[in-house]
């Protein structure tokens, strides 16, 4: 585990990943304008709370009953909402077909499936593909073979950025005023190995942008290891990320080369210049590496 020099890291306390998904699927201050109180009707919605009656939806969104019923009634009739036998309400369908439209959402998972189930097929691993919104990471794709490693993730599920390794990729790719909103802020702590010290994650970013590769081994369960490489767009610019979870005793150094062979094989898909300037290695292929090639996260064992 990386120990710091530094003066002791700000950090939260230790919560297990079921506690900050309730966290993060809190609520704001009630809405004021007519956008935002539609809106507050949606975001009321969350895993695990993907039923709810007309008075967790107005407790849930800051509204009065009868506003609550007024919006619910549009939304359902613009089929943004659905409403089943017993009164409760759900998504509807048109706000999947709106996803859809996205081009960092299905547009985007799309064109990565074929890549990810190459990558699913050569390491046995948990694949992921997740982008950035705002300090978070964001889920778009999971892939999840029989007898792999337990892992908390879920389509569509977000986590902070500073503890997976497809954050650490688009965290260390982001722009430099959002690296200093993490950094400057309290860092998660899930387990004894996540890394929360500022000094040292900025010393992982660092690495990451270095070798390509970001790996997190025990950040989130100790009893695994993330491996994730960078997705470039038309612009060359990282908008994605690939990753596999496997067990912790698993080699990151011979994951490494799959998925950055499935993240390379995406970003020419997509057109990025850089990409098809590169001749990538086959998927499952194995390279040797020396143990300094690896981030630092990674040769640490945190």
């Amino acid at each position: 585990m990386i120990r710091s020099e530094h003066a002791a890291p700000r950090e939260a306390a230790v919560r297990t990943p079921q506690a900050v998904a309730a966290m993060t699927s809190s609520r704001a201050k009630p809405p004021t304008s007519a956008a935002g109180r539609l809106l507050a009707v949606l975001h009321a919605f969350a895993p695990g709370r993907t039923s709810l009656s007309l008075t967790e939806i107005s407790r849930r969104a800051g509204l009065t009953l009868t506003t609550a019923h007024r919006l619910a009634g549009e939304l359902v009739a613009w089929g943004a909402l659905e409403r089943d036998s017993e009164g409760r309400y759900r998504i509807g369908i048109w706000v999947l077909e709106l996803a859809a439209l996205s081009p960092r959402g299905l547009e985007l998972r799309e064109n990565a499936l074929p890549f990810l189930e190459d990558l699913l097929e050569a390491t046995h691993g948990n694949v992921h593909l997740s982008i950035r919104d705002n300090l978070e990471v964001v889920y778009v794709e999971t892939l999840r073979p029989r007898g792999a490693v337990e892992v908390f993730s879920r389509l569509g599920g977000r986590w902070p950025m500073h503890a997976v390794g497809t954050g650490l990729v688009l965290l260390a790719h982001a722009d430099a005023e959002v690296q200093e909103r993490v950094l400057q802020a309290p860092l998660q702590r899930f387990t004894e190995k996540t890394v929360t010290d500022p000094h040292v994650l900025r010393r992982v970013l660092a690495d990451v942008r270095r070798t390509g590769v970001a790996v997190a081994t025990g950040q989130i369960t100790l009893d695994a290891l993330a491996v994730a490489a960078p997705v470039r767009g038309p612009d060359d610019e990282v908008i994605a990320s690939i990753g596999v979870v496997k067990e912790v005793t698993t080699s990151a150094r011979a994951l490494a080369p799959a998925v950055t062979a499935s993240a390379r094989a995406l970003s020419r898909a997509l057109g990025a210049p850089s990409a098809r300037s590169r001749v990538p290695q086959p998927v499952g292929t194995v390279v040797r590496r020396r143990a300094g090639d690896l981030p630092l996260h990674a040769r640490s064992g945190s």
